[in-house]
């Protein structure tokens, strides 16, 4: 099916129409990116799962959101926001890219240092919002830059906090923990925020309960398998390196088949396990 309306941008996995003033079309492809760079590998059924997954959980979330309508498979009609330049992401565990600053002393958490340790409460961890490379930002810095005035801030942190604990609740009645989650909001036009972009897969971490455990590298049902091969293909140190001394980043390598099938699979096994239907 050709989306109708004018073609606006691709984003990472996105390709964005304008239907008319107040509505856009969000076309959810095939496309993988990961640690902010699009792979040159399609996952099927992917934007499948992001769009149905997403419009599921907008409607079963009870937040105020973007979403006006499904079309087809992998599209949904939304309202057109002004998009807030920051990505509002909660953790529930020490674990990504925060470990990571962790151990680089970079961020400090109430926890011992241990990778997967769950955290006393919801962490609120957020960043700026790129084409690029997202970086964290801090609460004070939002506001000093303008991305939010203080009372929306208050606001979007606290929405952000009761979409993973519903989220969370939803998780573990299908036999999952919800280790992250990243949200985005957007101004309607008037004095609403609403929660727009996804939620899916490529906006979260899911582990299966069964298999938790603190101190090593977690069973994901996401697309973490995804960053684990680049990481130990050697592309993420390479790309590191690239970043740090400001070069054009490597060319990302191709996917093998049996990472592809299975993040498919898995893709598939949380929408099912979160909806409790049949794709």
């Amino acid at each position: 099916m050709i989306p109708p309306g004018r073609f606006v941008r691709s984003g990472k996995v996105k390709d964005i129409y304008e239907l008319d003033e107040g509505q856009l079309l969000f076309h959810f492809t095939d496309r993988v990116s990961a640690y902010d760079v699009v792979l040159p590998t399609m996952v099927p059924r992917k934007g499948e799962v992001l769009c149905k997954l997403g419009a599921y959980l907008f409607e079963n979330l009870g937040m105020p959101n973007h979403m006006v309508r499904l079309e087809g498979d992998d599209m949904m009609v939304v309202k057109k926001m002004e998009m807030i330049l920051v990505e509002c992401v909660v953790r529930g565990y020490l674990y990504g890219s925060l470990m990571e600053r962790v151990a680089k002393g970079e961020a400090k958490v109430p926890v011992q240092p241990i990778l997967a340790t769950k955290l006393p409460e919801p962490y609120f961890d957020p960043t700026t919002k790129s084409e690029v490379k997202d970086e964290p930002i801090t609460e004070a810095g939002i506001v000093d830059q303008g991305r939010m005035t203080a009372g929306e801030l208050a606001e979007v942190k606290r929405a952000s906090f009761e979409v993973y604990g519903r989220l969370s609740e939803r998780a573990a009645g299908a036999g999952f923990l919800l280790a992250d989650l990243k949200l985005e909001f957007g101004r309607d036009g008037g004095a609403s925020i609403l929660l727009g972009d996804s939620i899916g897969p490529d906006e979260f971490r899911l582990w299966p309960t069964e298999s938790y455990s603190t101190g090593k590298t977690q069973e994901s049902y996401d697309k973490q398998p995804i960053r684990d091969w680049l990481s130990s293909t050697g592309y993420k140190a390479k790309l590191d390196q690239a970043r740090k001394a400001g070069m054009p980043i490597p060319p990302p390598p191709v996917l093998p088949d049996w990472l592809v099938d299975e993040t498919s699979r898995r893709y598939v096994a949380v929408y099912e396990a979160l909806t409790g239907k049949s794709l």
